[in-house]
């Protein structure tokens, strides 16, 4: 009698335990954010308002070293708290991070969704390209983001992309709190598309199969073919010397209105039509800011459409 009541205490123990082990996980949400200059970011941190100058000890962020193809460093990067910083200029070897003196959406990004999600944790995977394109012909010296494009040595804008996930997704503990993560992919957030809207009309009408295809493989990545997809609308300052600035723009804008037109949990955020200009290509530090924003609370629509019946 006595050892079957100590086996029937081990045997509970065990199993609250066991429970224990379970219940010490803690899911977080986590976003992608990709394309090229306008998602890097030349906001100037001195521009900040208070509210996001401080780091935010709530939203972690892996952003991956943005740099052109063929250099097998693209992607390296660090789980941090966010902050200013990880704009155009920052820096990562996987080790330590190094802050440049802009931002990009990601600061408000980050803050409107913990507003959005206040009893969930959120994390950032961040890779971003400035001039980049998707279609190599457009790549110059910036990179591409088309998959099979193989270049010298083989590595390109995907690879990159392809590294920062993997080193964001391997990390069991990102806060390092002692219990163990669990990611979920909960959307990817893209601007890009003004460099292929630059050099020919043929490169410009490929975008819509270009960007399909691209969103398809970063869904495939993150293991989930319906993954909200936020395009933000390129637009144009027309401060170069003929008065527009991404020649075939209007194609680039038209390809991406299909795509959200046609794709079923996808929306596009168009506000980027009033910002202004800190020069021919990057909005202003109040613009990056209220393109997270508006970012945040379009992610924000897909996923409760996603969950009504």
């Amino acid at each position: 009698m006595l050892q079957s009541i100590l086996l029937i205490f081990i045997m509970s123990h065990m199993l609250s335990i066991a429970q224990n082990k379970i219940i010490e996980k803690e899911r977080v949400q986590v976003y992608f954010l990709g394309g090229q200059s306008n998602m890097e970011g030349h906001g100037l941190n001195e521009e900040l308002p208070d509210t996001l100058k401080a780091t935010n000890d709530r939203v972690w962020i892996f952003h991956g070293y943005p740099i052109g193809d063929e250099n097998p460093n693209g992607g390296l990067g660090k789980w941090a708290k966010l902050k200013s910083g990880n704009g155009a200029g920052f820096y990562s070897d996987g080790v330590q991070n190094t802050y440049s003196n802009k931002f990009g959406a990601e600061l408000s990004f980050g803050k409107a969704l913990q507003e959005l999600y206040p009893n969930e944790k959120i994390a950032l995977i961040k890779y971003a390209r400035g001039g980049s394109s998707i279609d190599s012909l457009a790549a110059r010296h910036f990179g591409s983001w088309e998959m099979d494009f193989s270049g010298t040595n083989g590595i390109n804008q995907f690879d990159h992309f392809l590294t920062t996930v993997n080193g964001a997704m391997k990390v069991k503990d990102i806060d390092k709190n002692g219990i163990e993560d669990v990611l979920v992919p909960c959307g990817i957030i893209w601007m890009q598309g003004e460099s292929d809207g630059v050099l020919t009309k043929d490169i410009a009408l490929r975008y819509y199969f270009n960007l399909k295809r691209l969103m398809d493989l970063i869904r495939a990545t993150f293991r989930d073919d319906d993954l909200p997809v936020v395009i933000g609308k390129i637009s144009d300052s027309g401060l170069d010397n003929n008065g527009k600035t991404w020649r075939y723009g209007e194609l680039i804008q038209d390809a991406q209105e299909a795509y959200v037109r046609k794709d079923g949990n996808a929306a596009i955020v168009r506000n980027t039509k009033y910002y202004q200009y800190s020069d021919p290509w990057h909005y202003d530090s109040k613009g990056y800011i209220d393109l997270g924003i508006k970012f945040a609370e379009a992610i924000y629509s897909l996923d409760k459409a996603k969950q009504s019946p």
